[in-house]
């Protein structure tokens, strides 16, 4: 009998930005750089604490444009400046609760005078999971754009 490999839903994008990879890789680890531009678009921080280093860990509460607020805490388990960034990330129920946790892998390159930056999350447990996170994370890469060029 043939056993099936379970599919495991899992997210990577890619973009390329116009700054040099030292920059982009501060805005992702600068608490003062980070909170001005890492939320979906329409969304404000009104709370974003954390120890930005290996082993180090974040909490956040994203409100949306209904004034609805989704908080999200995670451990960050690797930093190699400026190359990568790998984090968990776990949605916090209405209790504060931590759900199923995925693990975020920011990688970046130099590319041509600017910055390949690829951002890998696995694993989901649906892929309508993977695909809301997908949005969320391109409109967050459009502000992380818009930022860079202020």
């Amino acid at each position: 009998m043939n056993v099936r490999a379970e599919t495991r839903p899992e997210l990577t994008i890619r973009r390329r930005f116009d700054a040099a990879r030292e920059l982009v890789f501060r805005c992702w680890t600068e608490p003062d750089r980070l909170n001005r531009w890492c939320c979906p678009k329409g969304f404000t921080l009104p709370f974003s604490e954390g120890d930005i280093r290996p082993g180090g860990w974040f909490k956040t509460c994203m409100r949306d444009p209904d004034g609805t607020d989704h908080w999200l805490a995670g451990t960050y388990r690797e930093i190699v400046p400026p190359e990568r960034i790998v984090f968990s990330h776990r949605w916090l129920d209405d209790k504060g609760m931590p759900e199923h946790e995925t693990v975020v892998t920011i990688t970046l390159k130099d590319d041509d005078g600017g910055t390949m930056l690829t951002l890998h999350q696995a694993f989901f447990l649906s892929y309508a999971s993977r695909d809301g996170h997908r949005v969320g994370w391109e409109e967050t890469l459009d502000n992380l754009a818009e930022y860079l060029v202020q």
